[in-house]
């Protein structure tokens, strides 16, 4: 609503809505940022990926404020985060940490679920979501440190939980159920691919 100023007073009060994400994001990235603070962003970026057992790259444009904050407080209910930097700090956060990634060759506003309990939490609720929410769109990830491609985040996304894993093992003999999370836990990577080519030669 615009109030009609007073004689002698050129003021108008006026407001807005933000209606996405995306476009609060980006009046928020026009806003300047000190030197100080980018290191202070990237610290913690490369702290939480200190952290993270695996991690999803998203682009979120066009997701409403309402949706983006129903999934981080579902990420945030699995161990996990949805964490929003700009693309030149994110790579710098990732150099840092030795790890080979460029977020400027995806497109869109790019966020990183990590999720810091397990290797696939992050990557189901991603997908889960995405299925009634389009405008989320799932990118490709990282799997112990290494980029995998948006299939492979699916195939991620297939495999058990830890929880669905200790639900799965309950009443089985200990023997066993050691060496079932060991093969799981050996080299999950490695399944994660093998796992995408199969869906890839049955498409």
């Amino acid at each position: 609503m615009i109030n009609k100023p007073r004689r002698g007073k050129s003021i108008v009060d006026f407001s807005f809505k933000v209606e996405s994400a995306q476009a609060d994001f980006l009046f928020t990235k026009k806003m300047p940022i000190t030197k100080q603070k980018k290191q202070e962003i990237i610290k913690e970026l490369a702290d939480k990926l200190d952290r993270q057992k695996a991690a999803v790259f998203a682009d979120f444009s066009g997701l409403k404020v309402k949706d983006l904050t129903d999934l981080k407080n579902k990420l945030r209910q699995k161990g996990a985060e949805f964490k929003v930097a700009k693309k030149t700090l994110m790579n710098l956060a990732l150099k840092q940490k030795g790890i080979d990634a460029d977020t400027k060759a995806m497109a869109g506003e790019i966020a990183m679920a990590m999720g810091y309990d397990d290797e696939v939490s992050a990557a189901k609720e991603l997908q889960e979501f995405s299925k009634t929410n389009p405008n989320l769109k799932i990118l490709g990830g990282l799997l112990e440190n290494k980029l995998i491609d948006a299939a492979q985040v699916l195939s991620l996304a297939q495999l058990p939980s830890k929880l669905e894993l200790l639900a799965q093992l309950t009443g089985s003999l200990a023997a066993p159920s050691r060496n079932f999370v060991g093969v799981l836990q050996g080299n999950l990577r490695g399944l994660v691919q093998a796992l995408s080519q199969i869906q890839k030669s049955k498409a």
